[in-house]
């Protein structure tokens, strides 16, 4: 075990602070990664003020993990020392059930080791994320970095882009098909980026006028304000595909009224409990499904659809010692589109 510097968060109630943890020497299918850049998702601030429940403390967050190849165990074959590579929201999962055996490791019938937050297989050990300057993982779960892909703003695509991909593709997000995406910040704005490369035409549904022009450089064709209502008339049976990313609490039966005949309606964000009415799903067989992450294989086809077509997130660049003032600007909806750490910060702390 070796001895690194972290930042954690001891309690619910406590602001992350600097932390050392141990990583283990890596085994024989083990990649070290010496982490350079690591994203901030609103998902981190959930689990470390237990707002989900079950929180283990001491915790370190982070799921958007991008770094380089320090060591690899004798039975590696897929990576080399210098590699670019990455690390998204899980890192093991029982690797034998018929959701593994598909690729779809993230609905694991035994749940999924998370990247942090959870505990290892096989010894219980508790899992520790990327707010650190390294981390040790089976070479099965680890990404590769497409060459000339920014690291620090592809950090993101590894929640906020595969979470926003997987849907479109296991929906079948074609050319010339009408998609809505419901919020534009960390999962919105990679939802904009990708509908519009894969041909579709893309609305942006937004309380505000706020972030009209911001939609708009993202790709997105046209912008709707819903504030005042009025969207839920003039847009009526007009969408194919809805990706709602909003984790704040609102009315899923407005926004199903603006599904065609046959729409869907994607949930992505994850607010309080809302109510659900039948009659806009029964009266044009509608549908509203949910989605996760996404699998190894599929990560890593988005990593190398988004180098094809030019496609980052937009980030800001903090220090590790931001980190507590970003939670609080993240609340505030005061970042576009997503806060990265620079790992170097922490190094040189």
């Amino acid at each position: 075990m070796t001895a690194i510097p972290a930042y954690a968060a001891a309690s619910a109630t406590s602001p992350l602070a600097p932390a050392t943890i141990e990583r283990r020497a890596p085994g024989p299918r083990d990649v070290q990664i010496d982490i350079l850049y690591c994203g901030v998702c609103h998902s981190d601030i959930h689990q470390v003020r237990d707002e989900w429940g079950g929180s283990i403390f001491p915790m370190v967050p982070g799921h958007e993990i991008v770094g380089r190849v320090s060591a690899v165990g004798g039975e590696v074959t897929k990576y080399t020392v210098g590699d670019a590579v990455g690390v998204g929201c899980f890192v093991d999962s029982c690797r034998t059930c018929p959701q593994c055996e598909a690729g779809l490791e993230q609905y694991c019938d035994e749940g999924m080791t998370a990247t942090y937050n959870s505990r290892e297989r096989g010894t219980g050990v508790p899992t520790h994320g990327g707010y650190s300057t390294r981390i040790v993982v089976d070479q099965d779960y680890v990404l590769r970095i497409p060459e000339g892909m920014p690291l620090d703003a592809a950090a993101p695509l590894l929640c906020a882009g595969i979470t926003t991909y997987s849907p479109l593709r296991y929906f079948k997000a074609k050319a010339g098909d009408k998609v809505a995406v419901v919020g534009l910040g960390g999962l919105g704005h990679m939802a904009v980026k990708l509908a519009a490369a894969m041909g579709c035409e893309v609305t942006v549904l937004s309380t505000t006028e706020a972030k009209r022009k911001d939609a708009a450089a993202l790709g997105a064709r046209d912008f709707a304000a819903t504030g005042d209502g009025q969207v839920f008339r003039s847009h009526a049976r007009r969408f194919d595909l809805i990706l709602d990313t909003v984790s704040a609490q609102h009315d899923y039966n407005a926004y199903l009224g603006l599904l065609k005949v046959g729409g869907t309606m994607v949930l992505l964000g994850i607010p309080e409990p809302t109510a659900i009415s039948a009659f806009p799903l029964v009266a044009a067989r509608r549908s509203l499904a949910g989605s996760m992450i996404g699998g190894i294989a599929e990560t890593q086809e988005m990593l190398d659809f988004c180098a094809a077509h030019g496609i980052a997130a937009d980030i800001e660049r903090i220090g590790i010692d931001q980190i507590n003032d970003a939670y609080e600007r993240m609340l505030r909806n005061d970042v576009r589109y997503r806060f990265v750490i620079d790992l170097a910060s922490l190094k040189a702390a």
